[in-house]
């Protein structure tokens, strides 16, 4: 960083105790787990950097200590949003590798019996085990009341068959939680979520190549059998576990965005006070000054989006959902203006491969279609206008 920014920002609005989680979070992002995560191979489940995380207290932030975490009582949004904006504004790769352990483990920690909780969450927790949320499909991705991986009965478990595609931590992770048909033709409310271990017989996927580095791929399931101890909440009533999660998560994908807007952001700054052009630094020029401070604007306003609804959930604020999805739509669309603009500022050499910037364009994509598109968090804001 130029010597004359000699602070690193932190969002404004904190108590203390944020301010230095926030600040802790983004020290170690810089200087371990960046420096790991490019290390390792890209699009592959990275599980040093998982252990690394968790050995920091980073992972165990994301669970409350009565399961293996540091959190009193129910993890707060605001700490989830506030962790994954630091790391992200240092390594998109590390934010997701944490970010995963919470989104795959959180219906886990939710829904599940409380012995099948104790069993599962602590090893989460402390990194020794590596979650997913396996809920999208080769044919219902936005859709998500469309699944056709059914579950059919077997005694007093379940046999589980069908394909999920595009599957955070797949097909290397050690526990699912999975999302199957119970009942046909019944929409959303046909859907039962189970816990699948990833060593399961019948159990099988493959790793898929996206534009980001991503660990992300398909899982198959050939007649998987479930104990009737792993069904997560009730028959039926799978729809509602995977909203309860999306409704905690989509704010803090918002964060993640806003994250890896900061680290354009930045970038961008220093390059325009320390590149001269027409004979002076290109921050004198008046359209790369205005440019600055759109993104400027943009970044901060996302943040207080996210932050709105992460404080609304903790409080138990209604509406959550049409926060929770104002939170993602506005955040992962400015990101994507922003990390833009600090290209166009930077021009082609923010295009080279390895390029922070050339990540960052990469990184920033797929969060507008992930957990809801954005066409789907405006129907759902739509919506609700409407009651």
């Amino acid at each position: 960083m130029s010597e004359w920014r000699r602070e690193l920002p932190r969002p404004a609005g904190l108590i203390d105790a944020e301010a230095e989680l926030f600040d802790r979070a983004r020290h170690i992002a810089r200087t371990d787990l960046a420096p790991l995560a490019e290390a390792g191979e890209p699009g592959r489940l990275h599980r040093a950097l998982v252990a690394a995380m968790a050995d920091a207290g980073l992972v165990p932030q994301l669970f409350p200590d009565s399961h293996g975490g540091t959190q009193p009582g129910e993890v707060s949004a605001l700490v989830l949003c506030l962790l994954r904006e630091a790391v992200a504004i240092e390594s998109p790769e590390a934010e997701t590798a944490l970010a995963m352990q919470g989104l795959g483990s959180y219906p886990i920690l939710q829904s599940a019996r409380p012995e099948v909780a104790q069993r599962w969450i602590p090893q989460v927790a402390d990194g020794r085990v590596i979650p997913a949320f396996a809920l999208t499909e080769p044919d219902a991705g936005s859709d998500a009341a469309a699944l056709s991986a059914r579950a059919e009965r077997d005694g007093d478990g379940w046999r589980l068959s069908g394909v999920k595609t595009w599957i955070s931590n797949a097909p290397d992770a050690d526990v699912y939680t999975m999302f199957a048909r119970t009942t046909p033709d019944a929409g959303a409310r046909g859907v039962s979520a189970f816990l699948v271990p990833g060593d399961s017989a019948g159990l099988g996927g493959e790793p898929l190549d996206l534009l980001s580095p991503h660990p992300i791929g398909t899982v198959t399931m050939d007649g998987v059998y479930v104990p009737a101890e792993h069904l997560l909440g009730e028959v039926d009533r799978g729809f509602p576990v995977a909203m309860r999660t999306l409704d905690r998560f989509r704010p803090s994908v918002g964060a993640f965005a806003v994250g890896m807007a900061q680290a354009a952001l930045e970038a961008a700054i220093d390059h325009a006070a320390t590149r001269t052009a027409f004979g002076g630094p290109l921050r004198d020029l008046q359209a790369v000054a205005h440019a600055l401070a759109e993104m400027e604007v943009a970044t901060h306003t996302a943040r207080l989006v996210v932050h709105d609804a992460a404080r609304a959930f903790d409080a138990g604020t209604e509406p959550l959902t049409i926060r929770s999805s104002m939170a993602k739509l506005y955040a992962t669309e400015a990101a994507q203006r922003v990390v833009d603009a600090a290209i166009q500022i930077h021009g082609a050499r923010g295009l080279e491969r390895g390029h922070l910037l050339e990540r960052l364009y990469r990184d920033v994509r797929a969060p507008r279609i992930y957990e809801g598109a954005s066409e789907v968090q405006r129907s759902i804001i739509a919506r609700r206008l409407y009651g």
